[in-house]
């Protein structure tokens, strides 16, 4: 069994291997990640000249073993030129095997590392919406443009959804949406690999669709209106900076240096309630030291003022009592000792 195994070709960083024969791919780091690969990406890029299928798997007995699955993901993955994987700085190991659908296909395989501006802008995404989640909840720019864009992403689920239920069960086609979720999301990543040619290609039917599921989510989302309710937009704030810390968390490829991020992003943002926490606590150890502070006595031209305005004071309110419905002329010079005074 170990000689029929088809040999496995070790890749090595920064060198270009070519093929004309299905293959066997391993690489191993040879290096641990370093603070200045904080956005930077690792990838393995097969180029051909014509069409291939590409599968990775994550060690070398994987690329020997079978399994029914293996065979259905394969029929299902896009073939392609052009392929690129990326690999994760941490993992030891990243096997691949690369199968030819045409004879005398040529291709190049290639590991190299560079710096990333998509993580760039996923890790400043992330700190826009921890800082802002406050305000972001109570805009309805905000709530409309992410209603709208739900929509859009949602509609391609929806119509899958609905073509499940309307399939009959013994179609060959219902095989194919038993994945459910997982058959979505693998349309979704056909059509965002493929964006360009369908833009280039199908523009219109594309601004139709964009117009009408756009048109169709402004409506829902005009129909049940902004969040007024105090609560849901505090849930909805929770919920934007959790998504933000999960953006920023998994926007830099080196893990301590994220945990790092994250954790002064949130004491930053808290930042003052441990300072009034202390201040606070300031206040009552001097308070408790220094003893309670004598009162301070008024000056006599201080005395002097403050009987003048409370003595008016006084005599307004007696007056508006006097001409109040309830106020007893008769009773009140009843009591009095001199009434003529």
């Amino acid at each position: 069994c170990a000689a029929a195994r088809e040999p496995v070709v070790w890749l090595q960083e920064g060198r270009t291997s070519h093929h004309a024969a299905p293959q066997h791919f391993c690489y191993t780091s040879t290096r641990a990640p370093q603070w200045h690969d904080v956005w930077t990406r690792m990838k393995i890029r097969v180029n051909s000249s014509r069409m291939i299928r590409v599968t990775q798997v994550g060690s070398e007995e994987e690329l020997e073993k079978f399994s029914v699955w293996n065979v259905v993901s394969s029929f299902l993955k896009e073939k392609l030129k052009d392929a690129s994987i990326d690999v994760d700085l941490y993992s030891n190991k990243t096997c691949l095997k690369v199968e030819l659908l045409e004879p005398r296909t040529e291709y190049s395989v290639i590991v190299f590392r560079r710096f990333d501006p998509k993580l760039f802008l996923v890790f400043f995404l992330g700190l826009l919406l921890f800082f802002c989640g406050d305000s972001l909840s109570r805009s309805q720019i905000f709530f409309y443009s992410a209603g709208i864009s739900f929509g859009l992403l949602a509609s391609l689920l929806i119509l899958v959804y609905v073509m499940s239920k309307i399939m009959p069960k013994r179609s060959p086609v219902y095989l194919m949406l038993v994945g459910g979720w997982s058959f979505s999301l693998y349309l979704l990543q056909l059509i965002f690999k493929n964006l360009r040619e369908i833009c280039k290609s199908y523009w219109r039917y594309l601004l139709g669709y964009l117009l009408l599921v756009g048109f169709l989510s402004f409506g829902v989302c005009y129909r049940y209106g902004p969040l007024e309710n105090e609560r849901s937009i505090t849930l909805l704030s929770w919920a934007l900076q959790l998504l933000g810390l999960l953006l920023m968390y998994s926007g830099i490829q080196i893990h301590p240096l994220a945990l790092a991020a994250v954790v002064t992003a949130v004491c930053t943002k808290n930042a003052h309630y441990p300072l009034h926490w202390a201040f606070a606590a300031y206040r009552r150890v001097r308070s408790a030291r220094l003893g309670p502070s004598p009162p301070r006595l008024l000056t006599e031209e201080e005395y002097r003022l403050q009987g003048e305005v409370e003595t008016r004071k006084a005599l307004e309110e007696l007056r508006h009592h006097c001409r109040s419905p309830d106020f007893s002329a008769w009773t009140a010079i009843s009591r009095m000792r001199s009434p003529r005074r």
